[in-house]
């Protein structure tokens, strides 16, 4: 079907224009009746945040995400443009999204009384009605809702007080859309007044001149929950007409996270897909990490660990796997324990840190993390599984390097120097020991696990030794000798 050019054919085809909450609304209840996934590539929030919006939406509110970095907000907010039309018709060279039946703006209602029916139609996409800010104290009234534009005013010939010399901020463009502003609690209050103004009374303010538009948006916010609920961050009655507030959170369990991350890290790569094969237990000790970072008492809560931290991690990890296969000239593109900790500088970026987490540094925190996650993992596989006689072969004074460069035919040599390490570390998988790069990982993850339980340890070049540089406090508890490092008072 042809769509109409002027406002004359847009009549006769009988289209009827709708506010678009409850566009969002309508096309909302379809989704629903077809039993169409809302938000694809939203994962773990199918019980919790997504009924949530479902429900806001239904009401027509505006509505504000609350949660900490890396949780998903901002692909939220941008996906809800799947719940506008296709297309929309508009005033053609309106600024402001002017419809056809209802014109706002100054623009026009003259265009209008000027052409009639003759008036020209423009069709705007759904993706066009979306507008996005970042909440920053240099936010001006001038970029959220527009200023006076001397030059319009010089070359129409208008006063400055007419309406048609102003120059639209982000808002007003917005109008029949959906406006976002994420990290809310960081607009200055005057702004925060503006706004107000807008959802309660439709009219605004600009160099003094009043300015009636009564605008037709959706508005959604994002902010972290701590800046939110801070006393003074938010002018109250703006507060006060935000219908919904919504709390996202990260994955609560550990196969979620994997998906999460399976989805969005890098590891489809040219040259790379047909040989890389990751195991399950490298997948959940990257995931792991993350969830042990959210509970360490030396990392700060309110700013979170987010959900980019396993995606990042799992890519370096492909990578030094990778680098690995270029200069052993290996086909097969396996990656191990040792390329999580070569993947150390991809994590220390993403830890904000508590004071005492200072003083220790960064990088002793994010190794402290992969062991603690490694045990993790390594307890839910190895259950009951003994390592009796590879831990006393380390007693005895023997040691194992597996560098993160060695190739597969050299990691196979030290290993098979431990007794029955090999034959116990492939009791809970599914392949053989003939499978030489997944055998390497599989031992390399049961030495992990012993070393986190304080079984054998690991020195800084990442070799495994026994239990000998460790000491026991009154307690009977083991923890690391920190002498030789000069990190002890």
């Amino acid at each position: 079907m042809e769509r109409a050019s002027t406002l004359g054919e847009l009549k006769a085809t009988g289209y009827k224009s709708v506010a678009v909450k409850d566009e969002m609304r309508s096309n909302l209840i379809c989704k629903l009746k077809r039993r169409e996934k809302l938000f694809p590539g939203i994962v773990g929030y199918d019980e919790t945040v997504v009924p949530q919006l479902v429900n806001a939406i239904l009401s027509r509110h505006n509505l504000i995400l609350l949660g900490l970095r890396g949780q998903a907000k901002s692909r939220i907010i941008r996906q809800l443009t799947n719940l506008l039309d296709k297309q929309i018709p508009i005033i053609a060279g309106s600024e402001v999204n002017d419809n056809p039946f209802h014109p706002i703006s100054a623009y026009g209602r003259q265009t209008i009384g000027l052409h009639q029916d003759s008036t020209p139609i423009a069709w705007v996409s759904r993706d066009a009605r979306f507008v996005e800010k970042l909440a920053t104290p240099d936010v001006t009234i001038a970029d959220i809702i527009g200023d006076v534009d001397p030059i319009k005013a010089a070359k129409g010939g208008h006063l400055l007080s007419d309406e048609l010399t102003i120059h639209y901020g982000l808002l007003p463009r917005a109008n029949r859309g959906i406006f976002a502003i994420n990290e809310l609690p960081d607009l200055a209050g005057k702004i925060q007044v503006g706004l107000f103004n807008i959802m309660q009374e439709g009219d605004v303010q600009i160099k003094g001149y009043p300015v009636r538009l009564p605008l037709d948006v959706m508005l959604v916010f994002s902010a972290n929950p701590e800046d939110y609920t801070a006393r003074g961050k938010i002018i109250s009655p703006l507060k006060d007409r935000i219908g919904t507030e919504i709390s996202t959170h990260y994955p609560k369990e550990i196969s979620l996270g994997v998906e999460i991350t399976k989805q969005e890290a890098w590891t489809a790569r040219d040259g790379l897909q047909e040989r890389l094969l990751l195991p399950d237990f490298i997948r959940e000790t990257i995931e792991q990490i993350a969830f042990e970072a959210r509970d360490d008492q030396r990392i700060d809560k309110h700013s979170g660990v987010s959900q980019r931290l396993p995606i990042t991690v799992m890519e370096s990890v492909v990578s030094n796997a990778e680098r690995r296969s270029l200069m052993t000239e290996e086909q097969r593109v396996v990656p191990r324990i040792a390329d999580i900790y070569a993947a150390i500088p991809s994590m220390t970026g993403k830890m904000e840190l508590e004071y005492e987490g200072e003083q220790i540094g960064a990088n002793r925190i994010a190794k402290d993390l992969i062991k603690r996650a490694a045990g993790e993992i390594f307890a839910g596989y190895f259950v009951g599984i003994d390592f009796a006689k590879a831990v006393s072969w380390f007693d005895e004074g023997n040691n194992v390097r597996l560098a993160d460069t060695a190739s597969a035919e050299e990691c196979m040599l030290l290993l098979e120097s431990v007794p029955e390490l090999i034959e116990t570390a492939l009791i809970p998988f599914d392949f053989r020991r003939a499978d030489e790069p997944q055998t390497i990982a599989a031992c390399e993850f049961a030495l992990e696990g012993l070393y986190a339980e304080n079984k054998i340890s690991r020195n800084e070049e990442g070799g495994y030794t026994a239990v000998t540089k460790a000491k026991k406090d009154r307690r009977g508890m083991i923890y690391d000798d920190l002498s030789e490092t000069g990190r002890y008072s």
